[in-house]
């Protein structure tokens, strides 16, 4: 009930994890083939989640994310359970119930790549602990279809199977096997090896703070602190079994989270289950105190700070892009032709959904047109993408497309239509119909 309630109170709005992935959704629902029709720069199974309930929004979605964090519970309580006790599942549970509704919600709230490994990741542990490689490497395998990040769960579970690494290895290829055949057989292969996998790894070869060292252990120890409850059980039960498969297991999570040294709050769920799992062996069989104590107070801090901000989310700061978006889809739908096709210059997928339109060219935003990431391209101009970016925009200048709505000019001149040669004659054929804080609305003249 807790995780229900908790994500019916953001019915009204999108967060910006999920945005790309329900346009996408939208589009493969209507036809469309992923990385051939569609660009995508996240695994194939991360929209495709999405279309199990049709690509909804609203309370539809809002109890699809419910029931994914109902499962990841279960499978945290069943991991503790099978190592320990019910004791132990049940508080295992409770932990993943807690912090998947009051762990950041930009987090916790999207359907992301990184929420979306955590029940591969816990189903992989699952099947380590009871001996099973084959199937162990499966669920791993799996997991990579829906985050790269998956390769390090590979190697925790490596650490509980030993000896067993043939058998995982193999089962880790099967299903990622079977995942090339597909593409090849719908003629998305190469597509998809250079969207879902060559940008992210020019992505993450270039770090977007100056210092990504001293940014990565500030953001550590926030995020340490937060869940301080989970990092004392889990000390706690260090100390009482000295188990060092369950150290090596944090150790492999967290260069997960290291990779790309951006640390942002949601890479993090790479390393939640490592701590949550023996935090639960430790919580449950503490017999002190002083340890009973702090883990209470530490769980408080989160309790009492976020679950005020369920009653009301409209004075967000971090959703005024949402708010403007849907300010900008209300304008679109005024003075948009009948059947009209959309093309959003910036990274705001979301007006895809919001407007129904269908997308002019393959391109959901413009990271593939300009090569600057969209973590930060409102703020910056540098280029990591230069392999087709030039085919792109001239595709964009062919497509005809009846409605542009520009995202990013307003916030990033540098990064403006006409500042590329493609596109300035092509923008030109356009007229302003009106503009919200965030977007200039052009139909064609």
């Amino acid at each position: 009930m807790l995780l229900v309630v908790s994500r019916l109170a953001h019915s009204g709005v999108l967060w910006e994890g999920e945005v790309l992935p329900l346009a996408a959704a939208l589009q493969m629902k209507r036809g469309s083939v992923l990385y051939r029709d569609v660009w995508f720069d996240k695994p194939p199974l991360v929209p495709a989640v999405y279309l199990l309930w049709g690509a909804s929004i609203g309370p539809v979605g809002r109890i699809a994310g419910a029931v994914y964090a109902w499962i990841v519970c279960l499978l945290g309580g069943a991991v503790a359970e099978r190592l320990w006790t019910r004791r132990e599942g049940y508080v295992g549970a409770a932990l993943f119930a807690f912090f998947l509704t009051f762990d950041i919600h930009s987090s916790v709230l999207p359907l992301a790549a990184d929420l979306l490994l955590l029940a591969p990741h816990l189903v992989a542990i699952l099947f380590a602990i009871r001996r099973r490689p084959f199937w162990c490497g499966v669920a791993a395998g799996v997991g990579l279809l829906f985050n790269t990040k998956a390769v390090f769960v590979l190697a925790a579970c490596a650490v509980f199977v030993w000896p067993g690494l043939l058998p995982l290895v193999g089962g880790f290829l099967l299903p990622n096997l079977a995942a090339v055949l597909w593409m090849w057989h719908i003629g998305a292969l190469e597509a998809w090896i250079d969207q879902a996998w060559r940008w992210p790894a020019l992505y993450a070869g270039s770090p977007v703070v100056a210092n990504p060292v001293a940014n990565g252990v500030v953001r550590t120890l926030n995020w340490l602190g937060f869940h301080a409850v989970i990092v004392i059980g889990a000390a706690s039960a260090w100390w009482r079994e000295r188990n060092w498969r369950f150290v090596a297991w944090v150790v492999v999570a967290y260069f997960g989270v290291v990779l790309g040294w951006r640390f942002f709050p949601r890479y993090f769920f790479l390393l939640l289950p490592a701590l949550a799992i023996p935090a639960a062996r430790g919580l449950a069989a503490t017999r002190s105190k002083v340890v009973a104590a702090v883990a209470v107070a530490s769980v408080l801090v989160p309790l009492i700070r976020f679950t005020p901000r369920y009653v009301s989310i409209q004075g967000w700061s971090d959703l005024a892009m949402d708010r403007d978006s849907q300010e900008s889809a209300r304008l679109v739908l005024r003075n948009a032709p009948a059947n009209a096709t959309l093309y959003v210059w910036g990274y705001r997928p979301e007006l895809f959904v919001y407007t129904g339109l269908k997308p002019a060219t393959p391109y959901l935003d413009s990271q593939a047109l300009t090569g600057v990431p969209a973590d930060r391209h409102l703020t910056q101009s540098t280029v990591v993408l230069t392999k087709g970016t030039r085919e792109a925009r001239e595709e964009l200048a062919r497509s005809g497309a009846d409605v542009v709505i520009d995202g990013l000019s307003m916030y990033n001149p540098e990064l403006a239509m006409d500042r590329y040669a493609e596109l300035r004659g092509w923008i030109a054929g356009y007229r302003e119909v009106g503009r919200t804080s965030g977007t200039v609305v052009y139909v064609r003249k």
